[in-house]
C-alpha cells in the first residue's frame, strides 16, 4: 500500500516534505540563510544528478586547463 502511494505521488509528497523542512528553516535561521541552503541543496541535487547520468565530470578540466595554456601566457 505505501509502495503505490509512494509511486503514485512521490513528486507531491518529497515536494512537501521540502516546503515544510524550508519553511521551518525560514522561521529559524532567516530567509537569506535559508535561500543559501536551498541553493546548496540545489547544487548537490545537480552533481548528483550528472554522477547518477554518467555524462562525464560537470566541468571539462582538460579542455579548461588547454584553453587557459592558449589564452593565458604571463611568461612570454
Amino acid at each position: 500500500m505505501w509502495r503505490e502511494i509512494w509511486v503514485t505521488y512521490g513528486g507531491r509528497i518529497a515536494g512537501v516534505t521540502t516546503g515544510i523542512v524550508l519553511g521551518i528553516l525560514y522561521f529559524i535561521v532567516g530567509f537569506w540563510d535559508m535561500l543559501f541552503f536551498g541553493l546548496l541543496i540545489w547544487i548537490g541535487y545537480t552533481v548528483g544528478g550528472f554522477k547518477d547520468e554518467g555524462n562525464g565530470p560537470i566541468i571539462p578540466w582538460n579542455r579548461l586547463m588547454e584553453w587557459l595554456q592558449q589564452r593565458w601566457r604571463p611568461f612570454k
